[in-house]
């Protein structure tokens, strides 16, 4: 979704993405909250837009549970006030494509490896009990067993293979909720 209030910044970007990605557009704050669903995979938010501002759309996003990552794309320099918002991405204009199109690549592989990590750990869980209340006979002759053993695998190598991808910043993000404080 890239939430743009001027109209041909919108056209520009999603003229550079629409033959790879599904893509919407909000015309300002407003709009992109009534818009938003679970199935917005990124949001492209710039911060100034006269109705409602971009850092107001990110905050009640992510008070509505949004967990999609959110790129700001703005003209709006970074300043110690960006430190507290729940941003994924943050881009200062002018972005060409190339620029558009690699932060996109980097928050969607985010998701991917996040989720990944925890479909795995599901998995290697299940495998675990299995293990220790499941005789080695009956785990050689189950089916079930052997699929889990594989998609474990796969998931192993889906992850390897997203990890050599990721910079420095990515593990920073990706871990991000481990790090912050548990509230009280």
């Amino acid at each position: 979704m890239i939430v743009e209030d001027e109209p041909q910044v919108a056209e520009l970007y999603t003229s550079w993405l629409d033959d790879s990605y599904r893509v919407s557009v909000a015309d300002g704050g407003e709009a992109a909250l009534a818009a938003w669903d679970a199935e917005v995979d990124v949001v492209l938010l710039d911060r100034r837009m006269p109705d409602v501002s971009g850092d107001e759309v990110l905050s009640a996003l992510r008070e509505r549970g949004a967990e999609c990552p959110v790129a700001i794309v703005t003209a709006v320099d970074p300043s110690i006030d960006t430190i507290e918002m729940g941003f994924d991405e943050y881009l200062v204009k002018p972005v060409d494509s190339e620029d558009l199109v690699e932060a996109i690549e980097r928050l969607l592989d985010r998701t991917k490896y996040r989720d990944g990590l925890q479909e795995y750990f599901a998995n290697v869980s299940k495998r675990s009990v299995l293990e220790k209340h499941v005789t080695d006979a009956e785990l050689q002759q189950s089916d079930a067993y052997e699929r889990l053993q594989r998609r474990i695998e796969e998931i192993e190598e889906d992850l390897e293979t997203t990890l050599y991808r990721f910079e420095d910043r990515d593990f920073r993000a990706v871990f991000r909720e481990f790090e912050e404080p548990a509230a009280e």
